[in-house]
């Protein structure tokens, strides 16, 4: 049986949101908002309290051998839609292409680092329950679905497993689509807005003034993300010109972050303008429990990226801006996260044998042991463990909410 004190824990945690959210504490209450939506939110937002139970817990950390690089954080949501950069369709320039398919795959690798697979098996399988039941499935519904989550795992994680193809669940299908038809001026609308002649940044919930010393650094930063980028990813200087920069506020374990968005010409024009993400990279929430990253944050993320996507992004590179390291990359037209809420109660079981192959292909991708394909009775008590930090989860939760009610 784990014993652990619920309030104990959520007021740890909550310690840890003020501390992420310090350099801009009117984020702090907007943390809070985000970690209260439900326990699949909490859980998204507190990946360093679930490692923490994995480190005070040892039975919870340990299974079989198989490690590679792993996300880390990873969850259902966890995964998106995009189009690889192809550089030489900038070069060329027609707007037509600009509707080639998009692909799906894992889009987030903030936490990535070298560790046990069974790491990010634990924290998808139980990220499964907890939504799962928010969407209404009984207890003996989500536990189905992550049996056809880990099978699935299985078979794709081993060179020697059995790979089947897998036809793309229907949520995942309409996200390929959707995000495949959306043009660049879409994009830009969405996000900027035109004043005198020139797209800015919308300032509001999405988007803030940065501060002064911060703004004065963006040029040289960028600058260094450009030399970081392989020759051949280079566009043209002219290209490159800075438009605007604005503080972007997103997520919720990261949120707090510095993170800042970078316009540029791109084309040239009101239409042509291209977007950049510039996001700080610490130390992954894993690293009591795994070998020390002998990078840096956004190397460290770069490399795992590059390493377990069959089709990586283009354009992904790093820089420096105010002593941290960020990792850059460009936003396209063709990116968009999967998002639970927009799911319905059938989609959730085709969708968690679908992830589940996915990550196995990741980890056979980035393996460098790839050990051997898990028993049953493995599979079976990583969802018993999975079973009990939905439980803590859940508790620590409401504890938060607690704290937090007024």
């Amino acid at each position: 049986m784990i014993r652990f004190d619920p309030m104990a824990l959520a007021r740890t945690q909550l310690a840890r949101d003020h501390h992420a959210t310090r350099r801009f504490p009117e984020l702090f209450e907007r943390k809070i908002a985000r970690m209260k939506a439900s326990p699949f939110a909490f859980l998204r937002g507190a990946a360093p309290l679930f490692y923490d139970l994995l480190l005070h817990r040892r039975s919870l950390s340990e299974g079989p051998r198989g490690s590679g690089h792993i996300v880390g954080d990873l969850h259902l949501e966890n995964f998106g839609a995009y189009r690889p950069v192809d550089p030489a369709f900038e070069k060329r320039g027609g707007e037509a292409l600009t509707r080639i398919a998009a692909t799906f795959g894992l889009n987030d690798f903030d936490d990535a680092t070298i560790g046990p697979w069974r790491f990010d098996l634990l924290r998808l399988t139980t990220s499964l329950i907890l939504a799962a039941r928010e969407m209404g499935a009984s207890g003996t519904e989500a536990l189905h679905m992550s049996d056809s989550l880990l099978d699935a795992w299985n078979e794709h994680a081993h060179p020697k497993g059995r790979r089947r193809a897998v036809a793309l669940p229907r949520p995942v299908a309409e996200l390929v689509n959707q995000v495949a038809m959306r043009t660049r001026k879409q994009l830009l609308d969405a996000r900027t807005e035109i004043v005198g002649g020139r797209r800015r940044f919308m300032r509001g919930p999405r988007y803030r003034d940065l501060p002064a010393d911060l703004r004065k650094q963006v040029p040289a930063a960028f600058t260094r993300y450009v030399a970081s980028l392989e020759e051949s990813e280079r566009p043209d200087p002219e290209r490159l010109e800075i438009v605007d920069a604005a503080f972007r506020i997103a997520g919720t374990g990261s949120l707090g972050a510095l993170r800042i968005a970078v316009l540029v010409a791109g084309k040239g024009g009101v239409d042509g303008g291209w977007i950049f993400d510039m996001k700080e990279q610490g130390a992954p929430s894993s690293h009591a429990l795994c070998t020390p990253p002998k990078r840096n944050g956004a190397k460290r993320v770069r490399l795992a990226l590059s390493g377990s996507l069959a089709e990586p992004p283009r354009m992904v590179g790093v820089t420096r801006l105010d002593g941290v390291p960020m990792l850059v990359r460009r936003l396209n037209p063709q990116d968009d996260k999967l998002d639970i809420s927009r799911l319905d109660h059938e989609d959730l079981e085709p969708l968690a044998h679908y992830l589940g192959c996915l990550v196995g292909e990741a980890h056979c991708r980035g393996a460098t042991d790839p050990g051997r394909v898990w028993k049953p009775r493995e599979r079976a008590e990583l969802i018993e463990k999975a079973i009990a930090l939905a439980g803590v989860h859940e508790a620590v939760y409401l504890a938060y909410c607690n704290l937090t009610r007024r």
